[in-house]
């Protein structure tokens, strides 16, 4: 069977897609929602921080309560709290309560993304671990894309019809977990769950170069694109022209890229070595990134050239993204519910931080965008060359 008809693997990119569906859906609504709730766009885009920050902070005990529950129990927590929280957000009527219920959907979100991670090495080993996590990519990749055009056409009804879509989806994750998935952690491998003992993982977790480097590395190569996730209400609508109903023009090439490079990073599982695709996905996305910020600090906006480099990036950063977080998780066999919380933790803390302090300051134009996605990618460059998997070969 392909890995595309898999229902596991359907089910697994569902939990994993909850995120961005969480955070894109509503980006098309940003002014309407301001002007409904009396409040500014400003204020509108700081309920992303709201979702991110306790989403972050939460992707620390997720993966770890998993490994103490078992992973459906934790998935099912999370999720349905989830689904209470977006009915709060359509019921929302002022710019704090949606911020309220933004905070309590960031709690219970994450559940899904880091129990989805765990499974996947609980499920598969070796090429065919690498198989299935570049397939559930290529089906995640299509979240964003689809997210805001959902988004889009949910406005015709009023904005709040959003927020009762992602209730649905949340809905709709469990019942097809619950009924499709197994248990993969044994009773016996159980672990003791405490702050204490919690603890104690994450130092081992944080006390391994390997898998810290490991983490920063996906995390910053993620951020990188992630920045114009987030400020794409002004980088379509001030910068490049767009209005409010076409941000499919940004979210379907770039997504096209990530579909692309998960496909290249599922075809050359077994193949050749996942280190020597790390290193062509990095050489790859330095060269794109610095001809981004050229571009924008030479030549006068077009929006086909700035959107295909940005779709051009999502190649190499997709194909690299599966053999990273699978080395990763690799470094934690025992405890891979923990590792997994480590490893969105980071990529969560660094999206958190480029969504409440990095965006404000850079999205006053295209170059300032450019000149992020290549710095944060260096970063990510950096962390990746100092590891003993990019050597490995």
């Amino acid at each position: 069977m392909s890995l595309f008809l898999n229902p596991k693997v359907i089910t697994l990119a569902m939990l994993a897609s909850l995120a961005p569906f969480a955070i894109d859906t509503y980006l098309p609504a940003f002014h309407l929602i301001a002007f409904d709730l009396n409040s500014t766009p400003n204020a509108i885009q700081q309920s992303l921080t709201f979702y991110l920050a306790p989403y972050t902070l939460m992707t620390l005990f997720h993966g770890a309560i998993s490994d103490s529950i078992g992973r459906i129990k934790t998935m099912k927590f999370g999720l349905g709290l989830f689904f209470f929280a977006s009915i709060g957000c359509a019921l929302s009527t002022s710019v704090e309560m949606l911020w309220f219920f933004r905070i309590l959907q960031g709690i219970g979100g994450g559940a899904g993304n880091v129990v989805a991670r765990a499974m996947v090495r609980d499920l598969y080993q070796g090429p065919e671990a690498q198989r299935v996590m570049a397939t559930i990519q290529i089906i995640f990749g299509i979240a964003p894309a689809i997210a805001p055009m959902i988004g889009g056409l949910l406005l015709a009804f009023h904005w709040q019809i959003i927020f009762v879509f992602l209730a649905i989806y949340a809905a709709l994750s469990v019942f097809m977990a619950n009924k499709i998935l197994p248990e993969t952690l044994a009773k016996k491998d159980l672990l003791p769950f405490s702050c204490s003992a919690i603890s104690v993982r994450y130092r081992e977790l944080f006390s391994n170069k390997e898998f810290v480097l490991l983490i920063l590395a996906v995390s910053a190569n993620f951020s990188a694109f992630f920045i114009y996730v987030l400020a794409s209400p002004v980088f379509l609508i001030d910068h490049l022209g767009f209005t409010a109903q076409q941000f499919g023009y940004l979210f379907i090439p770039t997504v096209t890229g990530m579909m692309i490079g998960s496909f290249i990073s599922k075809r050359s599982a077994g193949v050749f070595s996942p280190s020597r695709l790390l290193r062509y996905g990095y050489f790859w996305m330095f060269f794109i990134s610095l001809i981004n910020l050229l571009f924008c600090a030479f030549f006068d906006n077009y929006a086909m050239i700035n959107i295909g480099l940005i779709a051009l990036y999502n190649i190499g950063m997709a194909a690299v993204m599966p053999v990273i977080s699978l080395a990763a998780l690799d470094c934690f066999p025992r405890m891979r519910g923990t590792a997994a919380s480590g490893q969105a933790f980071m990529q969560m803390l660094f999206s958190t931080l480029v969504a409440g302090l990095v965006i404000p300051v850079l999205w006053f134009s295209t170059f300032g965008l450019a000149s992020g996605l290549f710095l944060i990618l260096c970063c990510g460059l950096f962390a990746a060359s100092k590891t003993l998997f990019w050597k490995s070969d």
